[in-house]
């Protein structure tokens, strides 16, 4: 770059310089939900508090479907573009100290995308299973849900999602039945031949459509009733 164009683009560096040390500053984005955190009402013991941990595809389920969220004790937690290690930072804020009765855990996809660096399964599965351990000890009940299908990212194509997202599936399967939690299997329910989404369920092959989050509201309610009968 010419010095000369250096200083016409000043402006625009410097602003890029402060939006990636804010990033950095608060890599976890402990600041999304730290106001609305604080204004949720305390349950009673008899109400199930339901958190819906993960990505942009739980984020967005509030969007697509607000209705579902509606009236119930449902609370979205869901940061596009999250990867598990973020997740796991801000687990206590979103999750733990909210007190909900159950939380629904949906992650991993963008770790496989690599959104915040190269991330092998066996770490992927390592975040998965520290936050299912962090809620069990602290009397939440973890739904564990498998990674939505993927033939390939848009923004990253090429990384075999199609291939990796089925191994950490079954990773993450043998982990809630070890756990003795509900595995919950957006996965057989949702994929195509191409271990993908068909483009009625996801038009960008990654973020459902509302007849993809039908399928994935039918499932989860099974899931959460399945999980308040259970005692542990």
């Amino acid at each position: 770059m010419k010095p000369g164009s250096i200083m016409a683009n000043l402006p625009l560096i410097l602003f890029s310089f402060i939006m990636m040390n804010s990033t950095a500053q608060d890599w976890p984005n402990l600041e999304k939900y730290k106001e609305a955190n604080a204004t949720l009402k305390t349950l009673g013991a008899d109400e199930n508090r339901i958190v819906f941990m993960g990505n942009s595809i739980t984020e967005g389920w509030s969007v697509a479907n607000p209705d579902f969220f509606e009236g119930k004790p449902y609370v979205n937690r869901g940061i596009s573009g999250q990867t598990t290690p973020q997740m796991l930072l801000r687990f206590r804020q979103d999750v733990i100290d909210l007190r909900p009765k159950i939380v629904v855990l949906l992650a991993g996809t963008n770790d496989i995308a690599g959104n915040t660096g190269p991330m092998t399964l066996n770490q992927i599965y390592g975040n998965i299973r520290s936050m299912v351990e962090l809620a069990l000890a602290n009397d939440i009940k973890p739904i564990v849900s498998s990674v939505l299908p993927a033939y390939d990212y848009p923004w990253r194509p090429g990384l075999r999602p199609d291939i990796k997202i089925p191994k950490l599936n079954d990773m993450l399967k043998k982990m809630a039945q070890e756990k003795g939690v509900v595995y919950l299997d957006y996965f057989s329910a949702m994929a195509d031949d191409r271990n993908g989404l068909p483009k009625e369920l996801a038009g960008d092959e990654v973020h459902p459509t509302k007849k993809g989050y039908a399928i994935m509201e039918k499932l989860v309610e099974k899931a959460i009733q399945q999980t308040l009968k259970m005692n542990r």
